[in-house]
């Protein structure tokens, strides 16, 4: 949001989030939470239910996420929704979800994202909060050296969109370089507490 509308606020935004499992429900809860006019989808009648009852959203026909104006676009359940069939359809700004492999051909897709100029989070950028914690949780549960980490991931965020823009690379690829360059560099990793 920062990125592409100038502001970190998500107030009048209006976010589709597609699947309200685990993660897609408890996303909608901070939706709703920062002002954000949210829409559900999922093909799960139960799932539906629960968000609703909890957060009074509006839930649209798995049927018409492509063909629906939003804001932001947060795909919470299968991969590959962005593809041939769906990118010409698709009416979003943004494109931020925790589902797995979002773009159904990387390269392909993630081209055509950037050429309409959608700003696209990879997923495992997205995702990547929930790693950071599975790795303290291993070495030791350090709460606050966790959320340090998590919270940079907001900085990464933008690093990678600027790198997108200045290269004029999908962010997808942009994404990939800088991991590439930090994975080159792991030996001058220190831990800090």
């Amino acid at each position: 949001a920062k990125y592409q509308f100038g502001s970190d606020s998500l107030s009048g935004k209006k976010v589709l989030v597609q699947g309200v499992g685990h993660v897609g429900a408890a996303l909608v809860g901070m939706l709703v939470k920062e002002g954000a006019e949210v829409v559900v989808s999922d093909i799960f009648q139960d799932k539906i239910q629960q968000v609703v009852n909890e957060h009074g959203v509006k839930v649209i026909d798995a049927d018409e996420v492509y063909d629906t104006e939003m804001d932001i676009y947060s795909p919470c359940a299968l991969g590959a929704t962005v593809n041939d069939e769906t990118l010409g359809r698709l009416k979003c700004a943004v494109i931020c979800g925790a589902a797995n492999n979002q773009l159904a051909d990387e390269a392909k897709h993630g081209e055509a994202v950037r050429a309409k100029g959608i700003v696209y989070a990879p997923d495992y950028l997205v995702n990547a909060g929930g790693i950071i914690n599975c790795f303290w949780e291993l070495n030791g549960y350090h709460r606050e050296a966790a959320m340090r980490q998590t919270e940079a991931i907001y900085d990464t965020t933008l690093d990678i969109f600027n790198k997108s823009a200045a290269e004029q690379i999908p962010a997808y690829l942009a994404a990939n370089k800088i991991a590439e360059a930090r994975i080159a560099a792991i030996g001058n990793i220190q831990l800090t507490y």
